[in-house]
Parts: structure tokens; sequence; C-alpha cells
């Protein structure tokens, strides 16, 4: 699993998860309310592991001001 969190209020909160928990890869987006929007990769495991290791170095500042935004 890789994750963006984002300090907001006193608490850490989940921007964006890369996992493989139910049997297959996906990213789930999240937003202030918690309401998130899973997103299933159609990759491999290891695939999967990459891409969300770059996806979130490349973007993590886009993803940070997004979610701020509500």
């Amino acid at each position: 699993m890789v994750q963006l969190e984002v300090k907001h209020g006193g608490n850490w909160k989940e921007v964006v998860r890369y996992d493989c928990t139910h049997g297959f890869a996906h990213r789930d987006s999240y937003d202030l309310s918690r309401k998130h929007v899973k997103e299933e990769l159609y990759l491999s495991f290891e695939d999967a592991l990459t891409l969300a290791d770059d996806d979130i170095d490349d973007n993590w500042e886009t993803y940070k001001l997004n979610f701020l935004k509500g």
C-alpha cells in the first residue's frame, strides 16, 4: 500500500491510496468528507506499486491542493 496523507484540522487524512486489497490493484481518491472513488488499475501488483510511487512522487502537490480545495 502506498498512500498520500495531508494534515487537516489537526488530523491526518487520506488523499490518494494505492493498494491491492480485495485481490486487485486499485487507487482510491478521497475528498475532505472521506468519500472516495475506487479505480481498478488492471496492472500486476508490482507494476501498480511502481505506478503508485512515481505518481505520488510526481503529483503530490496537485493532489494536496485539489484535496484541500474540496
